[in-house]
């Protein structure tokens, strides 16, 4: 494998705590958008549940190898990377094995820097590594702040949208001082905007005072077609091309080139 060389490499972790605000549909779109802008594009995905990876239309139950073994095993990720129906991008997948590697990795050696050692081999390979964090801030996510030096956080445009946004930042000034001095906050990203309700724009205020201007410009919409996207195993890129959930990550896509 090799990448493009040119533009700086970023390692981008898609986190926040807090489940079902669109994190792995972002980690998904964000990198099939990219992919179609010519750029090589590695997800690696972290969270047990596997959403990043059946995303791609990759099954999750059939897999002899996953990140599991990279984390915790001899398996270079060399060999558990596979490549996906979008061009330029590929996916090291998770299966549900994964969720053993949270304890295991409790009581093991350099524990939250595992994934750097991992991705070492393959990064000069890409132009963007994304990874799909689990929604929670235990070892899998603090290795993926570990090995980051942006995050992306999608924040849903509904109620308590900021809670625990706090202590997600907290973590991250902890990682910061003692483990990975380059990490930062590359983009806020709002998700599930409903421009029909009073609300979606409350919340995109609060957030931008919070954020102020790592909040992306581009609004991810609640849409049908972003929903079903996943059941068929395809980006809403691929499943429904020419509509506003498409057209919106591609958006977003350009808003992360150009912050890069």
């Amino acid at each position: 494998m090799s990448g493009s060389g040119g533009r700086p490499k970023r390692v981008l972790a898609v986190v926040n705590q807090k489940g079902g605000v669109g994190k792995s549909t972002t980690a998904v779109n964000l990198a099939a958008a990219l992919g179609d802008l010519g750029e090589r594009i590695l997800l690696v995905d972290l969270d047990p549940q596997g959403n990043a990876t059946s995303g791609f239309g990759l099954n999750k139950n059939q897999r002899d190898l996953c990140m599991y073994d990279a984390l915790l095993g001899d398996t270079p990720i060399e060999a558990i990377i596979e490549p996906t129906q979008v061009e330029n991008v590929f996916v090291a997948p998770a299966t549900i094995q994964l969720a053993g590697a949270e304890i295991e990795l409790v009581s093991a050696m350099s524990r939250e820097g595992r994934l750097r050692v991992v991705l070492q081999p393959v990064l000069a390979d890409f132009d963007f590594v994304i990874i799909d964090c689990p929604p929670s801030l235990g070892l899998l996510t603090i290795n993926a702040l570990t090995v980051a030096n942006g995050l992306v956080v999608p924040v849903q445009c509904e109620y308590y949208a900021l809670e625990g946004l706090s202590k997600l930042l907290d973590s991250v000034r902890l990682v910061k001082t003692h483990l990975n001095p380059t990490l930062d906050i590359f983009g806020a990203v709002m998700t599930m905007f409903d421009s029909r309700t009073r609300l979606s724009q409350q919340v995109v205020d609060e957030v931008r005072d919070f954020f102020e201007d790592r909040v992306f410009d581009t609004l991810i919409p609640r849409t049908v077609r972003i929903a079903e996207a996943p059941s068929h195993g395809k980006p809403v890129t691929v499943y429904d091309p020419s509509g506003r959930g498409a057209d919106a990550y591609r958006r977003l896509a350009k808003e992360v080139l150009d912050r890069v």
